[in-house]
């Protein structure tokens, strides 16, 4: 039971939060009740205020910590115990802050894969608000600066991005094959053309030989040097008598 009226000095109040926090890092209402022996809202929010506090952006507010306490990653949030915090206040002036800092905006995945928290509803109202804007990008609302001109260095940087993205994504689905392998894949198609090798009976030749390639790299070899793609033909009536 705490006492009502009992009012703590200022040097005890801080001796008592820095205890808390120490041993818990974060804390709810009920424990800063008891840290402090009061019942008192006001009190309590008051004493906090003057050390410097957060309120967590996630779990409903329900949790604080001081201000000295996290250790923030690079985009200013921390998160405790599946609490999550942030440098920058509450989720909707974090929101922000991430849409606004990003080169090339932020799609609605993204911000809720580092936020760890739902924002479909958060960036609705920003936009409604106008606090930040979102274009359509490739059937997807890219979420921007509130900012005309800003905003739309934001979509070039972004059309950038993805095409460098598409380009490296090409490259790796379908590497240059060396120099020596295209020479044995032509060469089995010339040798092969009165019997039509398909694609995996070639890569299964070469194999056969040592030389380790797949099927899809055939296939790439073929469109590269104006290949029809060998596919098994059915042997005729005469072939088989």
């Amino acid at each position: 039971m705490y006492h009502i009226g009992f009012m703590r000095s200022a040097d005890d109040t801080c001796q008592a939060l820095a205890r808390l926090f120490s041993h818990r890092q974060i804390s709810d209402l009920d424990d800063l009740f008891g840290a402090l022996k009061t019942r008192s809202r006001m009190t309590v929010f008051r004493r906090l205020s003057e050390v410097g506090y957060l309120t967590s952006y996630s779990h409903a507010g329900r949790f604080y910590t001081l201000r000295r306490v996290p250790a923030f990653d690079a985009a200013g949030l921390w998160q405790h115990q599946g609490v999550c915090f942030s440098r920058h206040g509450t989720l909707k002036e974090t929101v922000v802050h991430l849409v606004e800092e990003a080169e090339a905006g932020r799609f609605h995945r993204d911000l809720r894969e580092q936020l760890h928290v739902r924002v479909h509803n958060t960036l609705l109202d920003l936009v409604r608000h106008q606090q930040i804007g979102r274009e359509l990008f490739a059937d997807e609302y890219l979420y921007v600066s509130g900012d005309g001109a800003r905003a739309a260095a934001q979509v070039v940087h972004r059309r950038e991005h993805a095409g460098r993205a598409a380009q490296t994504e090409a490259g790796r689905t379908m590497p240059a094959a060396a120099p020596s392998v295209v020479i044995a894949v032509l060469l089995e198609v010339i040798h092969g053309a009165e019997v039509t090798l398909d694609a995996p009976a070639i890569a299964a030749r070469l194999r056969d030989r040592g030389i380790l390639i797949g099927v899809e790299e055939v296939e790439g070899i073929f469109a590269a040097n104006g290949l029809q793609k060998k596919t098994a033909r059915s042997r005729s009536r005469r072939s088989r008598r």
